[in-house]
């Protein structure tokens, strides 16, 4: 058993209006959280808001991380990752093979329908978490060589090829927030950072110099609880020399918060106030 190579699969507690989103499954006659395997090379993330879109119907943007869970399906071991998502967009359900039924429910009412302990301890954990007014995912610049190679104005500095691709992987991987305000620091491979993502959701760029390098990183965490008050989902890129800092003031933790480029944080808020910080997946 311990040779065998979880099965990994992804899902999300989707909340509206008090309720959240149980489906059936007829295969198994089953109640349980929307959820379904990664596709291979498919970022977790990715695979949570695509299953649940393909039960449910719901276009649903991820806020916080809950607890995995890991158990046995047909004796091969599995491990299911969930986040609380809220409720972007919702199409008509369509009853298929895989699920025939929604319901919309009130937390005592799903943990008395849902059909398995696991399922059960996630929405639990769901149900013991703040409600989440909004998100603030703060990214460090993407790759931009080395400084000393640069004969301009270092404001100027433009991505390297490395740079460029893991811009295009952030796009895709910070569109899943469906972020509605984008903002970052006034160096070139800030703004550059998000040019992709920018171009996906058509969101413009602001520019903030708060946000740069140089300048106070306890202010900073002080403008991203403003930027949090200001819109639903918020995707700021900003600098090394500002970012750890920030992060652990609003997080109020004593560990390090090491932001390797082209990495970040999802900073949620429940009325301005910061709920900690979580790493972004990978």
């Amino acid at each position: 058993m311990a040779d065998l190579v979880p099965v990994r699969a992804a899902g999300g507690v989707v909340h509206h209006a008090g309720t959240v989103a149980l489906v059936h499954r007829p295969r198994y006659d089953d109640w349980s959280l929307p959820k379904g395997k990664l596709r291979p090379g498919e970022h977790r993330l990715a695979a949570a808001v695509r299953e649940v879109y393909e039960e449910t119907g719901v276009r649903a943007a991820p806020e916080i991380p809950l607890p995995s869970v890991d158990y046995l399906s047909q004796g091969i071991p599995k491990v299911v990752d969930y986040w609380t998502m809220r409720v972007v967009s919702v199409e008509e359900f369509v009853p298929g093979p895989e699920v025939d039924e929604l319901r919309w429910l009130p937390v005592p009412d799903a943990l008395a329908l849902l059909s398995y302990p696991y399922d059960a301890s996630v929405l639990r954990a769901f149900a013991a978490t703040p409600p989440v007014t909004s998100i603030v995912v703060l990214v460090r610049h993407a790759s931009a060589g080395k400084r000393g190679a640069w004969s301009g104005p270092d404001a100027t500095r433009p991505l390297d090829p490395d740079g460029l691709a893991q811009a295009r992987r952030l796009a895709d991987e910070l569109a899943l927030y469906a972020p509605t305000r984008l903002v970052s620091a006034s160096p070139q491979r800030c703004v550059s950072t998000l040019t992709p993502l920018s171009m996906a959701v058509d969101v413009p760029i602001e520019v903030d110099p708060r946000f740069d390098e140089g300048e106070d990183p306890v202010a900073a965490a002080g403008h991203l609880r403003a930027v949090a008050k200001a819109a639903l989902s918020t995707v700021v890129s900003s600098q090394r020399g500002v970012i750890p800092e920030a992060v652990a003031t609003l997080d109020g933790a004593r560990r390090r918060y090491a932001t390797p480029k082209g990495t970040g944080w999802l900073l949620p808020f429940t009325g301005g106030q910061p709920l900690g910080a979580y790493a972004l997946p990978r």
